[in-house]
């Protein structure tokens, strides 16, 4: 039975980043794993992340795909941003003692000075209106069970990738 890590958080707070270096780490220690980048799920699925409902199905889709997934792998590494607790704690309690939150963030400051993705730039001259945790109606919700939160504003990506690390036992 896979563990599910469910890193979730707003754009640009080093979701992927830490994924693809935790991925890493445990192939060299030889697990299986398994990447689920919510953008790239998203495009597969064609799936709109405009409203609530569509952020639920997302989620709950993500959900499903580790759910089948699971018996292949040693990790399934989900990057999503996943803002309603609803949905993490679905996935709490479905997958139990094999689900690991870690919840990424930054200063605002630090995410527009990040902007990967140009998100922030196109949210500040009002061409996105729908940002989450910027200048959209849906808001980032904390979850009320047992998580990681890392500030990737404070801490390197190795910091970062040792706490994760001693988070899981690993």
């Amino acid at each position: 039975m896979s563990n599910i890590i469910w890193f979730t958080g707003l754009s640009g707070t080093g979701k992927t980043t830490l994924c693809l270096l935790l991925k890493k780490e445990l192939i060299k220690k030889n697990y299986k794993c398994l990447l689920v980048d919510g953008d790239i799920f998203r495009k597969k699925t064609n799936q709109k992340l405009f409203l609530k409902k569509d952020i639920i199905k997302n989620n709950l889709s993500i959900i499903s795909f580790c759910k089948k997934n699971r018996t292949k792998q040693d990790f399934i590494i989900v990057s999503v941003i996943s803002p309603l607790k609803k949905t993490r704690f679905f996935a709490q309690k479905l997958f139990k003692n094999n689900y690991y939150e870690i919840k990424t963030y930054s200063s605002l400051k630090v995410l527009e000075k990040r902007d990967v993705k140009g998100l922030y730039k196109l949210a500040k001259l009002g061409k996105l209106k729908n940002l989450i945790g910027y200048n959209s109606k849906i808001k980032y919700e904390t979850s009320k069970h047992k998580h990681l939160r890392i500030n990737t504003g404070k801490l390197n990506k190795k910091e970062n990738l040792k706490k994760i690390l001693k988070y899981l036992k690993i």
